[in-house]
């Protein structure tokens, strides 16, 4: 299946501690329907000093749920993710306003 949402698209957050927040999609990981948004559902991680970061308390964001997701359309709305043909390429489109994205 065609992932709905990918790396660098704007998304709303639907549930959970952050929701109404927007930020940009920094990964995704299709296999466990998971997306790491940057700014959203940051945790605090103790990490070890290595030669190369100074170590301790640091913010990090965790992977949130795709379905707690909706990308933003045009209007700065959530809305849901179509597929259709144009021409001979298979392309993205907001089912709210029915923009190409």
């Amino acid at each position: 299946m065609a992932a709905k949402l990918k790396k660098g698209d704007t998304v709303i957050v639907l549930a959970g501690k952050d929701k109404g927040k927007e930020g940009k999609i920094a990964s995704v990981d299709p296999k466990t329907g998971k997306a790491v948004v940057d700014g959203i559902n940051v945790y605090i991680r103790a990490t070890r000093q290595t030669q190369t970061s100074q170590g301790g308390r640091i913010p990090k964001a965790m992977p949130i749920d795709l379905s707690n997701l909706a990308i933003k359309d045009a209007n700065g709305k959530p809305t849901r993710v179509g597929f259709k043909m144009d021409g001979e390429n298979k392309v993205r489109f907001a089912k709210t306003t029915g923009d190409v994205i």
